[in-house]
């Protein structure tokens, strides 16, 4: 299959261009023998990278976002001279980690939001920015290499950093928090993506239809056009603007005959 022929399956202009620069990326392995990689993909883009390399059936390739089980991804590119140990050995090169350490007012005080609103403001493109790890006293940002230098003095010069120590680390060294979810029990007449949507975001089923059809519902990663799909067990549910949901088990069934299942929310 070609390039050509790649592009005219997806019919979102930004999705043919993420495709159109894997497809480079990996011509540019190719031909020069060179490990080369993307800037972060989101998990909805890295579906569908996963979709391209298979079709085209490449291998020689990682996806990596400074740890392990992170969301946010650099999908790298190596030649076949090279192998995956060398490849990962070299990470440092590709992804950095951004330190900041607040003052002892200021610890539990900043969200997520606080850092990546600090860094949109200094006009930092989203995708050189990768998962934001945040603890009581600070935050690691997992960033692009080519700009930690720079978005250390710009990071330096916002208000709400100023008393901060803000430092350049290699990813090795960041403190990973543990991923928490919230359990939460739903009743639905069914395990159709309406029903399901419809409870988590505490709307109605008409509702649903008009997110769905916005494309603000995505199914494992992808954007689901269909209100009546069945889900499966073990199927991760986004709803923007209402969280991510994992559809866990069947916990019992009501005397009406409804299903009470277990959800957990990503918290």
């Amino acid at each position: 299959m070609n390039k050509f022929e790649l592009l005219q399956k997806y019919k979102n202009p930004e999705d043919k261009i993420l495709v159109s620069k894997i497809l480079d990326k990996i011509k540019f392995c190719e031909t020069r023998n060179k490990i080369t990689f993307t800037n972060f993909l989101d998990l909805r883009q890295q579906a569908i990278a996963k979709k391209i390399l298979f079709s085209i059936k490449c291998t020689n390739y990682i996806f990596y976002g400074g740890f392990d089980n992170s969301e946010r991804n650099c999908l790298i590119f190596y030649p076949e001279k090279l192998n995956v140990q060398f490849t990962i050995d070299n990470l440092d090169n590709i992804i950095k980690s951004i330190s900041i350490v607040l003052p002892k007012e200021l610890h539990n005080v900043y969200s997520h939001r606080n850092y990546l609103g600090g860094i949109m403001k200094l006009g930092i493109e989203r995708e050189k920015i990768g998962d934001i790890l945040v603890q009581k006293n600070g935050a690691s940002i997992i960033v692009c290499s080519d700009i930690a230098d720079s978005l250390i003095n710009l990071l330096s010069s916002l208000t709400r950093f100023k008393k901060s120590s803000i430092t350049i680390e290699s990813v090795k060294n960041i403190n990973v928090p543990e991923i928490r979810k919230e359990e939460v029990t739903i009743i639905v007449p069914s395990l159709r993506l309406d029903s399901i949507v419809a409870s988590l975001a505490n709307t109605s089923r008409n509702k649903i239809i008009e997110l769905v059809s916005n494309e603000r519902v995505l199914v494992n990663f992808e954007i689901c056009t269909k209100p009546s799909k069945l889900l499966n067990f073990g199927d991760i549910i986004t709803i923007r603007g209402k969280g991510r949901f994992e559809l866990n088990s069947l916990k019992s069934t009501s005397k009406s005959g409804n299903l009470i299942v277990i959800i957990y929310k990503y918290v």
